[in-house]
């Protein structure tokens, strides 16, 4: 085995987040955050409910009886990233929309996040790289 081998073609698409009520993160995620509801299924004792932030080629999946996902410690997932093109406007409409968020951070070459967290505490971060870096 060697390290050049061509690897496929790899695609990050789905990163699930651990909650302790599924209607709570469902309607945080979607009405506050504004995220958009994929889907929402339950069959045989599971509920399974995607969500896909604005302009994101990746979605997020909140459970019940999942078993991988329901072992995993609500609030245990910490600084998820959102990219954004200008910090400051989304900072304002989240905020609009009802979302608590720290205070933009400027860090060297101009590099600026703010952090929110869900109800169960699972952290994210927004995050905005100028150009060029």
């Amino acid at each position: 085995m060697t390290d050049q081998t061509p690897v496929p073609r790899m695609r990050l698409e789905l990163v699930p987040v651990p909650v302790s009520d599924v209607d709570r993160a469902r309607d945080f995620y979607q009405h506050v955050v504004g995220f958009h509801l994929d889907h929402d299924v339950s069959r045989d004792g599971m509920r399974v409910v995607q969500l896909t932030p604005p302009g994101s080629g990746c979605s997020i999946v909140i459970s019940a009886g999942l078993p991988e996902i329901s072992e995993m410690q609500p609030g245990s997932v910490k600084a998820l990233h959102l990219v954004v093109d200008d910090i400051r406007e989304a900072c304002a409409a989240l905020k609009q929309r009802g979302l608590e968020l720290s205070e933009i951070d400027e860090h060297d070459r101009g590099i600026k996040y703010a952090y929110f967290s869900d109800p169960d505490g699972n952290s994210w971060a927004l995050q905005e790289i100028p150009p060029g870096i």
